[in-house]
């Protein structure tokens, strides 16, 4: 369980790095599949990275973060539903 959390703990370090799945997804938006959910995930990234500044801004020494409980499995489901997709969606090309 603790894998699937480890890149969270690099980009609350880090927040910049949160902009990298969403230009990912993004792209895969663009070029590959026009899917809702994979722009919905890639703006759900972007919005997460905003979370992310604003949290860093506002509580840098925060140890506890009861917020990634919902944030992290969202964005990990979305995630993997958005990778299936844009893997048929290029399968089928």
């Amino acid at each position: 369980m603790e894998i699937l959390f480890a890149p969270f703990g690099l980009a609350i370090g880090f927040p910049v790095l949160i902009l990298l799945p969403a230009a990912l997804f993004a792209a895969g938006w663009w070029f590959r599949r026009r899917s809702k959910l994979v722009l919905a995930t890639a703006m759900a990234w972007l919005a997460y990275f905003g979370w992310e500044l604003m949290i860093h801004r506002l509580s840098p020494g925060a140890d506890i973060r009861v917020d990634l409980l919902l944030i992290a499995p969202l964005l990990l489901v979305l995630s993997v539903i958005s990778i299936v997709l844009l893997a048929k969606g290029t399968r089928n090309q």
